[in-house]
């Protein structure tokens, strides 16, 4: 099959190559999917799990890529729940090789039907984001109908999910950004924005539930503004911002398979959209990755017919 090869953690996406790589096979509760579109997650190569196994291991060369949506090709021995010939979309283990391959062996338990009517790339661009948004919102921060909630990074791939299940929620949601994003923000059910550059983020007032993107001195802010009994979720890593009065939650996804398929519902009837920048497909993915034009929206490869 071939696949896009990392064996330079320094290189970063600089160091990718497309190259030949051996079929996988399914172990036990494995399937082993044909991938139609891949998910990529710019900082994926900066994640200890890119470059190791559970015991610490060195596992170069790797494979990135953790979000696919494809059909089921092989089953391993034990797999139930899915079967050869299925669409499906989830997420990857990321210790494990990932997804920007013609073939990916993934764990049964990590994926959820596709339905026929969702095109690929739509499956690939949902569910890392749409998983991200969907806990830090409901199993960490435990939103409620009548709250507000500061999205930092609305336009964003997970922003835009989470301003879009927030306001479903009944939540009053303040987006953040830069300026060039405003628009963008509103338009994914942001009602109030903030250009981060140019506002004052303190000028807000109280908030019950901030989902911070960022981490660094933006966190810290954030965490100054949590009335009491809030609650700040962040996906950038362990931090030391922490409300006066309230909790300050770090998480990384895991793969939940009814999860994704509440959310992939929702797309069907469009309570949710996507948020896609750049498609391209696999011969041109190097290229994409270290291509200087910023796009904003999950990155996605076309890897299928």
């Amino acid at each position: 099959m071939k696949a896009i090869i990392v064996t330079d953690r320094a290189a970063g996406t600089a160091g990718m190559q497309l190259m030949d790589r051996p079929d996988p096979e399914a172990a036990i509760n494995d399937v082993v999917v044909r991938v139609h579109a891949s998910g990529f997650t710019g900082d994926e190569l900066t994640w200890p799990s890119t470059w190791t196994d559970r015991l610490g291991r060195d596992r170069t060369p790797v494979i990135p890529g953790q979000e696919l949506a494809g059909v089921v090709s092989a089953l391993g021995y034990g797999t139930t729940g899915l079967a050869v010939g299925q669409r499906v979309f989830g997420i990857t283990d990321s210790y494990r090789s990932g997804t920007l391959a013609d073939y990916v062996a993934v764990e049964a338990r990590n994926l959820a039907p596709l339905p026929g009517d969702v095109d690929y790339t739509v499956g690939a661009s949902v569910a890392m984001p749409g998983l991200t948004a969907w806990q830090g919102l409901f199993d960490h921060g435990r939103i409620q109908a009548g709250q507000s909630v500061l999205v930092h990074g609305a336009a964003g791939a997970v922003g835009s999910m989470v301003a879009q299940l927030a306001r479903e929620a009944g939540a009053y949601v303040i987006g953040t950004g830069r300026a060039a994003h405003r628009q963008t923000a509103l338009a994914f059910g942001a009602q109030e924005f903030v250009d981060l550059e140019n506002d004052v983020l303190e000028d807000v007032g109280q908030i019950d539930l901030v989902f911070d993107v960022f981490g660094g001195d933006i966190a810290k802010r954030s965490a100054g503004l949590i009335r009491a009994r809030g609650t700040l979720v962040t996906i950038a890593g362990p931090t030391d911002a922490h409300p006066t009065d309230g909790l300050a939650i770090d998480f990384v996804v895991v793969p939940d398979r009814t999860q994704l398929t509440r959310i992939i519902d929702r797309v069907r009837d469009g309570r949710l959209r996507t948020n896609i920048g750049n498609v391209s497909n696999l011969d041109e993915a190097v290229a994409t990755f270290n291509g200087t034009k910023r796009t904003h929206g999950k990155t996605i490869i076309r890897v299928g017919p």
